[in-house]
């Protein structure tokens, strides 16, 4: 169980640098600009070093949500890449999900730039690339 969690912890750090750093060269790539850690800490008025912080938790609790959920879900598909894009998929409904209810419970929500469907793709792409690489840290262990 500890090497569960231990690759869970490095996994999701790991799993939240790289999707990170797609953020950031996303607008090269025509997505509009996109910061998880500025939109968690203006929602909760808070400074940016918070919001970063909040980015990275969520980021190991997704991980660990694989290891101790989706990782027994998944068993059958062979491919790790394949089920790091399906928790990835589960993990942008689920994130979308929580943005939806912190809004309406606490509001803040900053206004939205550009293409919305550019937004979502990116959103999208983001959170699969985020699975992929948690699923290479997190396999059977022997």
């Amino acid at each position: 169980m500890e090497n569960k969690i231990s690759k869970s912890f490095i996994g999701g750090i790991t799993g939240t640098l790289v999707m990170t750093a797609v953020m950031m060269i996303a607008p090269k790539m025509g997505i509009p600009k996109m910061s998880p850690p500025a939109m968690l800490s203006m929602m909760m008025g808070l400074p940016i070093i918070v919001g970063w912080f909040m980015h990275f938790m969520i980021g190991i609790i997704f991980a660990l949500i694989y290891a101790f959920f989706f990782f027994n879900i998944l068993k059958k598909i062979n491919n790790n890449l394949l089920k790091g894009a399906i928790f990835g998929l589960a993990s942008f409904i689920f994130a979308q999900i929580a943005i939806g209810i912190m809004d309406a419970m606490i509001g803040g929500m900053p206004a939205m730039e550009g293409s919305m469907i550019l937004m979502m793709i990116g959103s999208i792409m983001g959170h699969v690339i985020f699975g992929m690489v948690v699923t290479q840290f997190v396999k059977e262990s022997k």
